[in-house]
């Protein structure tokens, strides 16, 4: 029987995706093949799939899943046939029942987390590892500072929630609706805006004495951005990581100078160009979870026929937390 594949032949719309039989082969020098259990859902996915962030075409989705190594290739030695693992990478393609890929990218998978929490986990919570660990305003993070995180209430943001207060952050946290900042609420914000009928900018400053915060973490884009800014302190730091609500226009330096502010747009890419880069994050990530800070809560679960579905579902803003396509 063949192994199967999503493919995109144009960007479009979720219609766009089909899936189809695929020969997988076996693994060069290097790589592993794995066979998935489950597949991550992140809304990067949305922005290969539209041509936001363009691809070769034909292409493959999906970045993040976990399963069972099937064969390993020459020189791969973190790795064995039989091993439990897990991965958020580059290539794209984990929208399959099985793919090979480069093992610097893959790590073990704790026997304490289940595969769908694997596939659920790698890519947001090591997103959220370098976001608040690696990507610090001038003199840092200290317990008890307020930290801004927009869409609290999605994969990231419900892991950001409860890592910022096992560090002892302040997180305010926005999202869309009443339900969703309860939600955010619930897994460890400090405060929850609701950015549909309240001023972010206006709360931000109520909440912290009209001081501002000393960082914002946006993966929301457009719609928050104007509102990010103002949020800010002097010389606090824009941290622009997503688009989800469209790509932000080109920023003039004169929009950060009356504050000083910095600005950076980060990718977790960037953070993973090497087996140990990877192992070092995907281990604090465990190390959190483990410890019971952090809990890993998958609340879609999708056949992979019904992709289509996930995707229209992500992009109408009616999921929470982490979703999950099982293979």
């Amino acid at each position: 029987m063949s192994d199967r594949a999503v493919r995109i032949s144009q960007p479009g719309g979720p219609e766009a995706m089909r899936i189809e039989a695929v020969d997988v082969g076996d693994p060069g020098p290097g790589e592993i093949r794995i066979r998935h259990v489950a597949v991550g859902l992140n809304y990067i996915d949305i922005y290969h799939r539209s041509g936001v962030y363009p691809l070769p075409m034909p292409a493959g989705l999906g970045m993040e899943g976990a399963g069972i190594v099937e064969a390993v290739g020459d020189g791969v030695a973190h790795l064995k046939v039989g091993d439990r693992a897990a991965y958020a990478s580059q290539p794209i393609g984990a929208y399959a029942s099985a793919r090979v890929m480069p093992a610097r990218c893959v790590v073990p998978l704790p026997d304490f987390l289940s595969f769908e929490q694997g596939a659920a986990m790698m890519l947001k919570g090591m997103t959220v590892q370098y976001l608040l660990r690696r990507t610090l305003p001038q003199a840092g993070l200290q317990p008890g500072d307020h930290v801004l995180f927009h869409a609290a209430a999605g994969g990231v943001g419900l892991i950001a929630c409860q890592w910022a207060k096992a560090l002892g952050l302040r997180l305010i946290g926005t999202a869309g609706s009443d339900a969703k900042c309860r939600l955010a609420l619930d897994h460890g914000a400090d405060v929850a805006i609701n950015y549909a009928t309240e001023n972010v900018a206006d709360r931000v400053k109520e909440i912290t004495g009209g001081q501002g915060v000393k960082v914002v973490y946006d993966s929301v884009g457009a719609s928050t951005w104007e509102g990010s800014l103002a949020s800010l302190r002097p010389f606090g730091l824009m941290v622009s990581f997503g688009n989800a609500s469209g790509v932000v226009a080109p920023v003039p330096l004169s929009a950060l100078s009356a504050k000083g502010l910095y600005l950076t747009r980060p990718s977790l890419f960037v953070h993973l160009t090497s087996q140990e880069a990877t192992r070092e994050i995907a281990g604090d990530l465990f190390k959190i979870v483990e410890s019971g800070a952090v809990k890993i809560e998958v609340e879609q679960r999708y056949p992979f026929d019904e992709v289509q579905r996930a995707h229209r579902e992500m992009e109408a803003r009616t999921t929470t937390g982490s979703g999950v396509l099982l293979v």
